[in-house]
């Protein structure tokens, strides 16, 4: 197999196969499982590609693919429902021989295939319908496999120990595989068939099925993953795939209405919004969103934290489970191997076998220098947003544990900077957004040296300072409010004198243990003018300065400038391009006075996502400059969906419109609101403040946009300015 290594930390690979990139897939994802198939419904037995049902962490089925007659069945098309519960494939006969003549010809029996996952369980059901002139009768059968691979081995770590397989266990109509793992965890896979006749053994299960002319048949097939204690779930398709898509058209239904005069950008709101409630998982302290798949199906602290922040203004119900979840991850002690310092948040948990025995040290991970200022963040913006003290009452003490941690053990050296470096010689190399090991760079393409200082870092510390400060006085309930302000005022005075650079018309992207600037144009910079750190002259200059075309390629801004010795177009973060960024910058620049350049980056990344038949936008795509109305070139093993990608979209209309929301003031306010010229209007229905909600309609003028209230229920005032 030719295949490439794409290097993301130190030691930590994503395994790009040339034959995976020209498969298209299939997703089903559930809770803390996901299912990737080929376009006929199968999983294909090809190795460590990450085609399977996986479920936390560990590939439950690596086969399972349908034969009629024997053979593979011709594909006529497939398709997954929108809100992401259930793919279709319809599927025909090949012709079948039989000394040397065709006895049965191909498209005469219909084949569709239907599959929804919930939870740990897979379901399917097929239905066969005979097109010919006479009864047949046709062999049904299956081929399946489960290798229980880690997470972690499909992206090619290697594992210190094997486990052991067990015995096979067929049944009348089922059979289970099993694994015991080197971390004493016992995974089965159960397969069960219906209806009854089904002959199965340790590889295979076939069913003859007798169809007369013009009728029909319908089999099941649904795959459990066992990994602890069994739990109750509905028994056949129809009552899971109804249950599931029950789960997702509440939330969706509750999220404000928001459609416009473009069809194009209608379809990348509602693939959006979809694709949160599709990554969205549900948990006894709130909901909150795993980051993205493949590979990062799970709990991600930075992505997690920053996907609230993007839908904050329009949905506040993913910032507070967020929250709840990740305080209770909270780091308490010191423990080098997982980068845990107490008052640390969580950067990722993990729940596979390589995990639990130390192969990896993800199993819970604290490797983020950026996740505790971004916690307190979301904290303060959501208590502005909603006017609910309870949450941050309740988390308080966690916030002050993560402010301790901004003051000591983030800042060891005392010199007024948040750094990072590794503890141990396992974990991520860089623990900014950009976690590959050479994200970091010098101006000459030296690697800079930890501990590192990042630019955007400072930013975030900078706005969580102020907002704990202004919150701490709402909650009468302890901190040093005087404290953090003066140094968050020290910290913006530092910082604009240490990380601006006079020539390049923009901070550095970091500063080196040495002290000394990464001197090269980086999207970092822009996340800068998001956390408000700049001065106004130094905002300004950075706008105009990362719309050069050596940073704007067309498609949106690039992680790196083009002039730099690192750039590199097809690397995940030395010149591609990631919507997140993009709509973070698009925000910082319009808190800056550049909401006409904010609607320039709506408009690529509206473009980048037409030019995609799903309307979704990936979590990156390479930053090859844009050529007349070519595509953006896809990165090879990007997720799709992901969440902080499917998020963007809401961070960049609300910083066009200039949207804020004050629930101290029941006040909404459209400062200087703006709409690209091919929108003609937007229209926002069921957007809420605690009780309160209003309808709008935002239309295009000459000079900006003018909002209109066509509905209005409750306290709440509307301010729209000029």
């Amino acid at each position: 197999m030719v295949s490439e290594q794409i290097r993301i930390g130190d030691e930590y690979y994503l395994l790009a196969s040339a034959l995976n990139t020209r498969r298209p897939r299939l997703v089903l994802n559930h809770g803390d499982s996901f299912a990737i198939f080929d376009l006929a419904g199968d999983i294909p037995l090809v190795g460590l590609d990450p085609f399977g049902l996986i479920h936390r962490g560990t590939r439950f089925l690596n086969r399972f693919e349908l034969r009629i007659n024997g053979d593979l069945p011709i594909l006529l098309s497939s398709v997954a429902s929108e809100d992401g519960c259930e793919l279709i494939t319809y599927l025909t006969n090949k012709d079948k021989q039989h000394d040397g003549e065709i006895v049965l010809t191909r498209d005469t029996v219909a084949i569709e295939r239907r599959k929804t996952l919930l939870e740990h369980r897979l379901y399917e059901t097929l239905r066969l319908q005979n097109f010919g002139p006479t009864t047949l009768d046709v062999l049904l059968s299956f081929r399946f496999g489960a290798d229980f691979a880690d997470e972690f081995e499909l992206r090619g770590t290697a594992r210190s120990r094997p486990g052991e397989r067990a015995p096979v266990q067929v049944g009348q109509h089922s059979v289970r595989l099993g694994y015991r793992g080197a971390d004493g965890v016992e995974r089965r896979t159960l397969i069960r068939f219906s209806p009854e006749g089904w002959r199965v053994d340790a590889e295979r299960a076939e069913l003859v099925l007798t169809l007369p002319r013009g009728e029909e048949a319908v089999a099941e097939v649904d795959v459990a993953c066992e990994a602890g204690e069994p739990r109750e779930m509905p028994s056949t398709f129809r009552p899971a795939v109804a249950m599931l898509r029950n789960e997702r058209r509440n939330w969706c239904e509750a999220f404000p209405r928001i459609t416009s005069s473009d069809e194009g950008f209608n379809a990348w709101l509602g693939r959006s919004l979809h694709d949160l409630a599709l990554l969205r998982v549900e948990d006894p302290r709130g909901s909150h969103v795993h980051a993205g798949i493949p590979w990062f199906a799970t709990l991600f602290g930075r992505d997690s934290i920053l996907t609230a922040l993007e839908v904050l203004a329009f949905s506040p119900e993913l910032a507070a489970g967020t929250l709840r979840r990740l305080a209770a991850y909270q780091g308490t002690e010191r423990d080098a191997f997982r980068n845990e310092e107490p008052g640390r948040i969580l950067h990722e948990i993990r729940h596979g076998e390589l995990a639990a025995v130390g192969d990896v040290p993800f199993g819970r991970y604290y490797g983020s220098v950026d996740s505790t200022p971004l916690f307190l963040m979301l904290l303060v913006d959501y208590a502005d947003r909603t006017g609910d003290l309870a949450l941050p009452r309740q988390l308080w003490p966690a916030a002050l544990a993560a402010m301790r941690w901004i003051d000591t053990d983030g800042d060891a050296d005392g010199d007024g900077y948040v750094e990072y470096e590794r503890r141990t010689p396992r974990g991520l190399v860089n623990q900014g957004w950009k976690d590959s090991h050479d994200a970091v760079s010098h101006a000459d393409g030296r690697l800079a040296e930890p501990p590192i200082a990042l630019a955007e870092v400072q930013a975030y510390v900078y706005a969580a300072r102020r907002g704990m400060a202004r919150l701490a006085r709402r909650l009468d309930a302890g901190g040093e409010p005087e404290l953090w302000e003066a140094r968050a005022e020290q910290l913006r005075r530092q910082f604009n004198r240490d990380f601006w650079l006079e020539d390049e018309d923009t901070f550095a992207l970091a500063l080196d243990r040495d002290k000394a600037p990464c001197r090269v144009v980086a999207s970092n910079a822009g996340h800068c003018l998001f956390g408000g750190i700049a001065e106004p002259e130094h905002g300004r200059r950075t706008i105009e300065r990362l719309m050069r075309d050596d940073v704007f390629c067309g498609w949106g801004l690039r992680t790196l400038s083009s002039s730099v010795p690192r750039y590199n177009p097809m690397s995940y973060h030395n010149g591609s391009v990631w919507p997140h960024d993009n709509a973070i910058v698009a925000a910082g620049f319009a808190r800056y006075g550049g909401r006409s350049v904010a609607a320039r980056l709506l408009t690529a990344l509206f473009q980048a996502a037409l030019g995609i038949e799903t309307r979704r936008l990936p979590e990156l795509f390479c930053g090859f400059a844009r050529q007349l109305n070519d595509k953006p070139v896809p990165y090879p093993v990007a997720c799709s969906p992901q969440a902080w990608a499917a998020g963007s979209v809401f961070l960049f209309l609300q910083a066009v419109l200039g949207l804020s929301i004050d629930a101290w003031e029941r006040r909404m306010t459209f400062d200087q609101a703006r709409l690209p010229e091919w929108l003609e209007n937007v229209e926002i229905r069921g957007l809420r403040l605690g009780e309160s909600k209003v309808d709008l309609f935002i239309t295009r003028g000459h000079a900006g946009a003018a909002v209109e209230v066509m509905d209005k229920q409750g306290d709440l005032q509307i301010v729209v300015t000029g």
